[in-house]
């Protein structure tokens, strides 16, 4: 035997069910470490390449699962997973579901596992498909739910991505996968808005665009300056920008965008709320912009 097939006997199998984008990307990456694999997808066709470089195909999902203690899925949604599990069995199977879904999903499938006799985990992907087996990238997954199961298979989860246990509440891995993804579609709501006011200017973008990265990566600071306030519960602290001067100039940013044809849609909704902040604010809109969060939870 050659050592890299000792090496590929030595590794936790894997059972894969779906086959799209991001699960033909943890394939690839699990058959280039030296994992044996077998893999399931609805539509067979797309196993066709994995099973040239050695992964086993299933004809059916329970067939799949029936192969390896470890089943990782990456279908499109949580009913898909309903679906395609509806008929194995699960008894003594480690389950590791990184279907994008919510916390609340996550908790009932996780319960909806243990009934079935499976340890079980949920998984929040932070990388698109191309990022997956690159290290360099930077890509990892929140995961979250049994502990034991984690620990049991980190190796295994890590070939693919970095690891980040968050937690056994199972819908933890998801709050922060949503929770990330949403600041992120916040920032790009900023960067068209900031975008569109110059488009109609002799501003090049790719002139522009040096500016609005500094920018934005100078704001961040921001971030650990508002947990500070969220943890103490001193919204004054270290305010530098008080909310007062801020709704002051609201209307400065909404006659420019007027001024120059684009819409404020995607800024209103922030500023309406820190208008409201400051109408109800006791200290006279010393506060800080933190306070915008209390309104959002109620």
């Amino acid at each position: 035997m050659t050592e890299n097939a000792a090496d590929t006997v030595s590794k936790t199998p894997v059972t894969l069910l779906g086959l799209g984008a991001m699960g033909t990307a943890l394939a690839d990456a699990w058959l280039a470490a030296g994992y044996l694999l077998t893999v399931w997808n609805r539509t067979a066709a797309r196993a066709e390449p994995l099973a040239a470089r050695g992964a086993a195909v299933a004809s059916t999902a329970a067939a799949a699962v029936a192969a390896n203690r470890l089943v990782v899925v990456c279908l499109l949604d949580d009913a898909s997973v309903e679906e395609a599990l509806a008929d194995a069995d699960l008894t003594g199977k480690d389950v590791v579901n990184l279907v994008t879904g919510t916390p609340g999903e996550a908790r009932a499938r996780a319960a909806w596992a243990a009934g079935r006799g499976a340890r079980y985990l949920d998984g929040g992907i932070m990388a698109v498909p191309p990022m997956i087996g690159v290290p360099a990238a930077g890509p990892y997954v929140f995961y979250s739910g049994s502990r034991a199961l984690f620990e049991d298979h980190r190796e295994v989860l890590a070939a693919p991505a970095g690891t980040d246990y968050v937690g056994e509440d199972a819908g933890l891995a998801a709050l922060h996968d949503v929770a990330l993804l949403s600041a992120m579609y916040g920032m790009f709501a900023g960067v068209a808005h900031a975008f569109a006011l110059v488009r109609s200017e002799s501003v090049a973008p790719g002139g522009f665009a040096p500016l609005l990265t500094s920018w934005l990566t100078a704001m961040t600071g921001s971030v650990a300056a508002t947990a500070a306030q969220l943890e103490a519960g001193d919204y004054t602290r270290g305010v530098v920008s008080n909310l007062a001067m801020q709704v002051a100039g609201v209307p400065t940013f909404l006659r420019t965008a007027e001024e120059q044809g684009v819409s404020p849609e995607l800024l209103t909704p922030y500023f309406a709320l820190m208008q409201r902040r400051l109408a109800e604010d006791g200290r006279n809109g010393g506060e800080d912009l933190t306070g915008v969060i209390d309104l959002l939870r109620r």
